[in-house]
């Protein structure tokens, strides 16, 4: 029955079209359903985990990252299910209306990607599709190297694969290159920069991270703090009062702790990750990064990526796609190409 499955679902996906669909019209409701976008909770791993999805078909799992929710997604949702895919989007763990263990210890990729196997099996697929952003692009990519037998292919967009350093830690590394107030590194000490984001409002650390478009690395001083909340940020086209309202009104009520967690989890990753040294990702890949995104510009990032070093450690990869004029949170800031760049690449198998 399993090959039966797999065959069908094989069928489904090269027989779906990839024509355009516009999605700048979708308007969230007010408790953030959208047009035809279901919600639910599941129980995975320990945790409770909402559930967004939409449509019918071989299904697409995306994952999000920081400070981001399942609502990033929302113009990919129905994208895809326009064109004939299941989309689902959960809030991960510590996210939105996702239950935030408060230790950041359980925050781990064994526990993120051990969710994630736990919601395949809810659902009743045995394979899919995998598309992720920032944080999301992360789990991603361990999903992938931990289970390959859950992925069909993946489309992953600002983060590359980090090959594992047997000799370095990545906080030793982020501290020696760019010191103690870049932001990873200010984000370590629990409770500190909670209280920083809660001086300058949740509303406003949410614009001001949404609508970073500095290739430079990103600076959170402790003797200036990130600015004042009296100074104004104006929003782009792509980018609502609405929408920040919806973001807004999830991370008053879950706070960013959890979504600060994977930050702080980085030197145990590391640890916990060695018996992978080494390994290869080898599922199909396809990867998406603006040319104005922080990852694109971090040393040694252009050269891994278009030199060799990405395609050594992605050996199926298809791919580098550089978007012009493109920041960091490319899947909000370009939704119909990110749209149109993931649906060609997924019918495909």
């Amino acid at each position: 029955m399993l090959r039966v499955a797999r065959a069908l679902g094989s069928r489904l996906a090269r027989s779906v079209g990839c024509r355009p669909v516009s999605t700048a019209a979708h308007t969230p409701m007010d408790d953030g359903a959208g047009e035809g976008i279901s919600h639910r909770m599941v129980s995975v791993n320990g945790v409770n985990m909402h559930v967004a999805e939409k449509g019918e078909g071989p299904a697409v799992l995306f994952l999000h990252g920081f400070p981001e929710l399942w609502y990033t997604w929302r113009h990919q949702m129905h994208g895809l299910a326009a064109r004939g895919f299941r989309a689902v989007a959960p809030d991960l763990r510590g996210f939105g209306d996702t239950d935030a263990p408060p230790a950041a210890a359980a925050y781990s990729m064994l526990h993120i990607v051990g969710d994630l196997i736990a919601l395949l099996d809810s659902l009743g697929q045995d394979k899919v599709f995998v598309v992720g952003h920032d944080w999301g692009s992360m789990v991603a990519w361990n999903l992938s190297m931990f289970r390959p037998d859950k992925v069909k292919a993946m489309v992953n967009l600002s983060q590359a694969f980090t090959p594992r350093n047997p000799t370095r830690k990545p906080l030793e590394y982020l501290r020696t290159v760019f010191g103690d107030d870049y932001y990873i590194c200010r984000f370590q000490e629990p409770g500190e920069i909670e209280a920083e984001f809660a001086r300058l409002g949740t509303a406003w650390v949410l614009k001001k991270f949404l609508t970073y478009r500095n290739p430079g690395p990103l600076y959170i001083t402790k003797d200036q703090g990130w600015g004042s909340s009296d100074s104004k940020i104006p929003l782009p086209s792509w980018l609502s009062e609405v929408d920040i309202n919806y973001y807004t009104s999830k991370y008053e009520k879950a706070g960013f702790t959890g979504g600060l967690n994977y930050y702080r989890s980085l030197d145990l990753n590391w640890e916990l990750t060695a018996p992978w040294t080494g390994a290869r990702i080898k599922v199909p890949v396809k990867f998406i990064v603006g040319d104005l995104d922080l990852t694109y510009h971090s040393p040694g990032a252009q050269d891994f990526m278009h030199k060799g070093g990405l395609k050594n450690y992605v050996p199926l990869l298809d791919e580098v796609v550089v978007m012009k004029e493109a920041g960091h949170f490319i899947n909000e800031e370009k939704p119909d190409e990110i749209t149109e760049n993931i649906c060609h690449f997924i019918k495909k198998f």
